[in-house]
């Protein structure tokens, strides 16, 4: 009995480890590029932004050495070293803009400028765009102080850093799709940079995917609870989209789709092909639009209705955050590059770089994504038509859910454009994403309930 007993919790044991093993499909391609980050080529770039003293949007526009205008000059001079190897895909942007005064953090008008890297992409059929953005701007504890040093090497220095490793390593390839690398400004002073881009896409009906905000990725140790933890990375979206129409709240509402939002659907991607290609690192998934009393450049994009999230360290130090650099009882503030830790800002790049990949790569997601909810049953069917852009996807994705359950449980592939499923539509929640002949997939997309 006792031999029966102790074969009975073998097997039951090895039947608990057989089903929790997971396959993971990395394409050679995009974990190639992951393996070309450098920690060291990041950490230069934040030295390098950090010695231009102060990076105050309303700062220096002339000099070439010290201001917000020598900083944006030398990303600028980045992007075209990076554009010789790009056979002239990427183009390095410098973007005006002026800023109207506003009476509280912009005492007259200023003018100012994105810095961007463009990569075009290769497929004229293909009209998606992505973002990837962090603010090249910087302050001290007093916001209007545009005099005093203000190294800013997290905060933005680590987001801008990253992107230009990205840039440089991404600009070697082609992509199907459009991918923008941007150093915003003014976003201290009032998120000004973000909107006007957001407003010019907008206005300009860009075919904008995926907004990735990349504000302080670079520290792992948290001031008060003294955390130190290089292991999680943070992904802010919002639930409620900022810009939604009557119609979208009534169908938010019959659908109870308040946690799957396009936004939504994004941070879920960047956790599942985040974790993919790197290593040691967890995304959390933050369900908010960003911090108390803080704002970020994701959201003037979400208040237009773009899908944005914000990437943001896991621990927060506020003896860095807007704080002059000084000694003051014992303890070291100011936002210096000292205290980064480029080994975390560097598996922070490859999630950026692994999402921006695998989107650009990918076919575009699914148009008119419907579930038959003519009558009453125990299985449920979901309809979908192809891509409107963009190449022919090999199949398709059907993602299900218990409406409890905050990340997708099932992939269900399909190379149709339909399927039927033993599951109730009253317990589950499901999506659909395209997937090309490489495994590369699109977002997620929510279906519509269709009475018809």
């Amino acid at each position: 009995m006792k031999k029966l007993y102790n074969g009975i919790v073998f097997i039951l044991i090895f039947t608990v480890e057989l089903y929790s093993q997971q396959i993971t499909h990395r394409d050679p391609v995009i974990n190639e590029m992951i393996q070309e980050i450098s920690a060291e080529n990041i950490e230069s770039h934040v030295l390098k932004l950090a010695s231009f003293g102060t990076r105050h949007t309303l700062s220096d526009t002339s000099s070439t050495t010290s201001g917000i205008g020598a900083a944006r000059k030398w990303v600028k001079a980045q992007f075209e070293s990076y554009a010789q190897a790009s056979n002239g895909r990427l183009k390095a942007v410098m973007d005006y803009y002026t800023i109207t005064a506003d009476g509280r953090r912009i005492p007259e008008d200023a003018n100012s400028a994105n810095v961007l890297g463009i990569l075009e992409g290769t497929d004229a059929s293909n009209n998606q765009v992505l973002l990837i953005t962090g603010h090249l701007d910087s302050r001290a504890s007093d916001v209007m102080d545009k005099e005093i040093d203000a190294p800013g090497a997290n905060d933005d220095a680590s987001g801008v850093g990253v992107i230009l490793e990205i840039a440089r390593i991404m600009s070697k390839r082609s992509f199907p799709a459009t991918i923008i690398f941007m150093a915003v400004t003014g976003e201290e002073q009032g998120l000004f940079g973000a909107t006007y881009m957001a407003e010019r896409m907008l206005a300009d009906s860009v075919n904008l995917i995926a907004v990735l905000n990349n504000d302080m990725i670079g520290n792992s140790t948290s001031s008060g609870t003294n955390l130190n933890d290089n292991t999680q990375v943070r992904v802010f979206s919002e639930g409620v989209p900022a810009f939604e129409t009557e119609e979208m709240a009534r169908m938010r509402r019959y659908t109870s789709a308040e946690n799957d939002s396009k936004s939504r659907q994004l941070a879920r991607y960047i956790k599942e092909v985040g974790e993919r290609y790197v290593d040691q690192l967890e995304v959390k998934l933050v369900y908010r639009n960003d911090r108390f009393l803080r704002g970020g450049d994701h959201t003037p994009f979400a208040r237009k209705g773009f899908t944005a999230v914000r990437v943001c360290e896991i621990n927060e130090n506020y003896y860095r955050q807007h704080q002059t650099v000084r000694k003051e009882d014992g303890i070291q503030y100011g936002d210096l590059p000292e205290f980064i830790d480029y080994e975390y800002a560097r598996k922070n790049a490859g999630i950026n770089l692994a999402s921006l990949a695998n989107l650009a790569l990918a076919p575009a997601v699914p148009s008119e994504v419907f579930i038959d909810v003519s009558r009453l049953s125990n299985d449920t069917r979901i309809i979908w038509e192809a891509p409107k852009t963009g190449k022919t996807p090999k199949g398709y994705y059907v993602l299900m859910r218990e409406t409890y359950q905050s990340l997708w449980e099932k992939k269900f592939y399909v190379e149709g454009n339909e399927i039927t499923l033993p599951y109730s539509k009253d317990n589950y929640f499901f999506a659909v994403q395209a997937v090309d002949e490489e495994g590369h997939e699109s977002m997620a997309v929510f279906p519509i309930p269709k009475r018809r």
